[in-house]
């Protein structure tokens, strides 16, 4: 949230960066970047603008008949009011006329997770007399994706409860996979999500259970209107995120057979971990020498693994997401040189996952995801017993 006492670190950021302020804009919740930083509460029916000069105080900007939810903005912070449209963009020209100004635009939309203000409010700001606007990126990392001591604290929890769930829910599939009577899909869902109620944690959606051959769908869901049993002899794939409430997602995914694996489920998963791994490695060496990196540059690592084997064209996806405490899919920098071209460096305070997948459609999938958090001068990868090997229930 923006509050006086982090001020004056972003203000430095904007006179680092040569910007004269970061405009931000919301309409009907298109920006939650805006929306997440401002945390207005009530109805905000109408466009709203806040500018945070490199100099002096914030201004905001909101409709006249809203003025309920800007109960929480410092008092001595400038706040102003329109009407018509007429006074909405004289009040913009006095904020950006002459000004180098951030906003949340990726040119190209290379980045869409940054593009959030509409073509047309950018052509409003430039025709108010802003000289030129750049992306909010690197501010969207520092300021908005950045990690509290309590948000990895939680995370570092949520991350070893969720690493056992896994666990027992493969060995319980395991064991009914031998009987007649095995598990469904949806079953283990189920069966997780009430493990995560009894942990306390919480979850949007999911998990993701993906037996046999629908571990080759990326994004696939389980089903009480077609159940899928979990058979002796298949591959069972597990992708499961929670937190505790109002904390940080931990997010992972762990691949296991029933029975013993095949020469080729074998062969998938050393492909898998190795990607995973020369991720990790790079993100870990990175950080130990202070030593600047991309979340393009993950990408490239994990990615050349799969390519060098043979299997470039089945890793159909980013290697890995943001991970903020606004959402599980966050703001800040991705793992990603394929789906997007993510420029923003990768600096302490943020967090991410890193997860690698290899599918073949209509026989089998593979990913491994871990989470990555960065310290000065190191990268805390959880859970802290990762994955190493295809486990075997």
């Amino acid at each position: 949230m923006l509050s006086p006492d982090r001020l004056p670190a972003l203000q430095r950021a904007l006179a680092d960066a040569r910007l004269d302020g970061w405009l931000l804009y919301d309409f009907h919740g298109n920006n939650p970047i805006a929306s997440g930083l401002l945390a207005l509460e009530g109805m905000v029916s109408r466009r709203i603008f806040v500018w945070i000069p490199c100099e002096g105080a914030p201004r905001a900007l909101g409709h006249a008949i809203e003025n309920g939810p800007w109960r929480r903005w410092p008092s001595e912070w400038p706040r102003g009011t329109y009407s018509s449209w007429k006074q909405l963009e004289g009040a913009i020209a006095e904020m950006v006329r002459g000004k180098r100004i951030a906003m949340e635009y990726s040119a190209g939309d290379a980045v869409p997770y940054l593009d959030r203000v509409p073509a047309g409010v950018i052509e409003m700001v430039r025709a108010a007399g802003a000289t030129e606007i750049v992306s909010s990126g690197e501010l969207v990392t520092r300021f908005y994706a950045g990690w509290s001591v309590e948000h990895l604290a939680s995370h570092l929890r949520s991350a070893e409860t969720i690493r056992t769930i896994a666990l027992d829910a493969f060995a319980l599939a395991g064991q009914r996979s031998r009987t007649k009577q095995p598990m469904m899909e949806h079953e283990l869902v189920e069966w997780i999500r009430e493990r995560f109620a009894r942990a306390q944690l919480v979850t949007d959606h999911g998990p993701s259970v993906c037996a046999g051959a629908n571990s080759a769908n990326p994004h696939y869901e389980a089903s009480a209107d077609r159940p899928v049993p979990i058979r002796d002899g298949e591959v069972l794939l597990i992708d499961l995120w929670a937190t505790e409430p109002g904390m940080v997602y931990a997010d992972q995914t762990w691949m296991a057979t029933l029975g013993a694996p095949s020469t080729r489920a074998q062969e998938i998963w050393s492909i898998v971990r190795d990607a995973r791994d020369a991720a990790i490695r790079l993100v870990q060496e990175s950080a130990a020498q202070s030593r600047p990196l991309r979340g393009a540059d993950v990408d490239d690592a994990a990615r050349a693994v799969i390519v060098s084997r043979g299997y470039g064209d089945r890793f159909i996806h980013r290697t890995g997401h943001s991970i903020d405490p606004q959402s599980l899919h966050g703001a800040g920098p991705h793992l990603d040189n394929l789906e997007t071209r993510e420029e923003r460096l990768l600096i302490p305070g943020i967090g991410f996952s890193i997860e690698p997948g290899l599918y073949i459609p209509g026989e089998i999938g593979m990913r491994s995801e871990v989470n990555a958090f960065l310290e000065p001068g190191r990268a805390i990868i959880t859970p802290a017993e990762y994955q190493r090997e295809l486990i075997v229930v």
